[in-house]
């Protein structure tokens, strides 16, 4: 219901992973004379097919759940413009009998204007208190029709990024509560979630879509700052839909260097896995080779543990700044051991 994960988008999830996969294969390949021209134009067609994926999925992720959006943000608003307190709740006071007040407010209230639509009074009368709970970045909201609306607030570096929406609803106070509809993006396991939570502890299914959304909203923008930053540099960029598989190309030196980086994790900020290999460019004097026969040549690609180090402790840009400034005197030391052996 509402903005809820379709199978459109899944099977498009799966698809681009599957060209991830084939483009990660490719870029290990080694780059032999004979096979240049065909790797070369097997990257472009795929980069041409990631773009217009990227293109697709923001008409599906965007427009598809502009109207929701937008219809949610305007009932989120009124709800706090009618609000007449907002309660600022701890941790500790973060809890299920918090919920179950809020739960039991939202029946009351829609049980009241039920009887007064019955009797002909009007809805608003007497008075009610219309309260909202902040906890940490998300705000409660109690809206009409027995649900109950959560807004979720993200930052990045301090500054505030984008706010997502969604709303739980139960057809009694007793009953289980149901997602009905979210602003949530498609490709966060949103459904996986309610299943394996909602119905046996809210709470715990309130606080990991706050901590998902806000460490997906983090590995975007940190990808978002490096293209700011250094995109004259990057070759080449790409990432999963939820940012937790990123590959860049970097030209410089005497080698191309590829990076790829993977977050086990959704709740990861920083990478669990790291790979980052420098390619000898073949105009370069001192190449590496597998074969000593030169129609058989091949460029060796070699690790560089220090900036695998440096993604997997380090944000982003500044890992990324590391690897650039130090990367002279790494290709420096692995020619010089080559070069001894």
């Amino acid at each position: 219901m509402g903005s809820r994960a379709s199978p459109p988008h899944d099977y498009l999830h799966m698809h681009v992973e599957q060209l991830r996969r084939r483009h990660q294969s490719l870029s290990e390949l080694t780059y032999a004379r004979d096979e240049d021209a065909k790797l070369e134009t097997t990257r472009a067609r795929l980069s041409n097919i990631l773009k217009r994926h990227e293109d697709l999925k923001e008409r599906l992720s965007r427009d598809s759940d502009k109207l929701i959006f937008e219809r949610l943000q305007k009932e989120f608003e009124g709800a706090r413009a009618a609000q007449t307190e907002e309660i600022s709740i701890d941790d500790d006071d973060w809890n299920d009998g918090l919920l179950a007040t809020i739960r039991e407010k939202v029946h009351m209230e829609a049980d009241r204007k039920a009887m007064a639509n019955q009797v002909n009074v009007p809805a608003d009368l007497p008075l009610q208190s219309k309260t909202t709970y902040r906890i940490r970045n998300k705000v409660i909201y109690c809206l009409d029709g027995a649900r109950i609306g959560i807004q979720f607030e993200t930052f990045f570096a301090g500054e505030p990024c984008e706010i997502f929406h969604c709303v739980l609803e139960s057809k009694s106070f007793l009953e289980k509560m149901t997602l009905i509809e979210h602003t949530l993006p498609f490709f966060l396991p949103i459904r996986e979630l309610e299943s394996d939570l909602l119905s046996s502890n809210a709470i715990k299914f309130i606080d990991h879509l706050e901590e998902i959304l806000q460490a997906y909203i983090d590995r975007r923008e940190q990808v978002r700052l490096i293209k700011e930053l250094y995109g004259n540099q990057i070759g080449e960029l790409f990432h999963s839909l939820p940012y937790n598989v990123i590959e860049f190309v970097l030209e410089d030196f005497e080698c191309k260097v590829t990076v790829s980086i993977r977050y086990s994790d959704l709740l990861l900020t920083l990478p669990s896995q790291a790979r980052v290999l420098a390619w000898p460019l073949r105009s370069s004097k001192r190449i590496s080779t597998r074969s000593s026969s030169a129609s058989a040549a091949q460029p060796v690609p070699f690790r560089l543990p220090y900036a695998e180090e440096a993604l997997k402790t380090l944000c982003l840009p500044e890992a990324y700044a590391d690897i650039v400034l130090d990367l002279p005197h790494a290709l420096k030391g692995i020619f010089s051991a080559q070069d001894s052996d």
